[in-house]
């Protein structure tokens, strides 16, 4: 009869448990909460509460503060905020990238260099939501995202001017 070896229970522990060590070492994804009015709060609030569990395949991960108007996903995280300001280069003139009806805003240097990170902005409703995905994610998780977030925008937050 083969002897087991006193080891292997400690061994074999550790390797189902070095996982989920290894996933809590990153510790959540630091997000900014910005200052917002009560109606816009709660807007926001309501957008966020309703964010998927997974977005471009990437699982949800724990944010700082917990109860941020946010969520992030992944390692690197793509990180989805409600309430930010107006992009940097964003007017009535901007063109914009369209999924399901909503318009969503990329810097124009973002466009075309894939080793860049990649920001999102439905910058025609109030308040405003950003995404921001590392190049990592790139081509495919900007359609994905914007596809998946934008009947929320839709039903949570104030279409203010088409983002066309």
């Amino acid at each position: 009869m083969p002897r087991s070896s006193p080891g292997r229970p400690i061994a074999l522990t550790a390797l189902l448990v070095l996982p989920a060590v290894l996933a809590a070492c990153g510790g959540p994804v630091e997000v900014e909460v910005p200052r917002l009015s009560t109606a816009d709060r709660a807007a926001c609030a309501a957008f966020a509460a309703d964010l998927p569990d997974t977005l471009a395949d990437e699982e949800r991960v724990e944010i700082e503060p917990d109860d941020a108007p946010a969520a992030a996903y992944g390692d690197p995280a793509i990180v989805v905020r409600c309430g930010v300001a107006k992009p940097e280069g964003f007017d009535l003139t901007a063109s914009c990238e369209s999924a399901d009806g909503v318009g969503y805003y990329i810097p124009d240097e973002q466009y075309d260099d894939q080793d860049l990170d990649l920001t999102l902005t439905a910058a025609g409703y109030s308040p405003r939501v950003e995404v921001t995905i590392p190049a990592r994610y790139r081509p495919n998780a900007g359609p994905a995202a914007m596809s998946v977030l934008a009947p929320l925008v839709k039903q949570h937050l104030t279409l203010v001017d088409d983002c066309d």
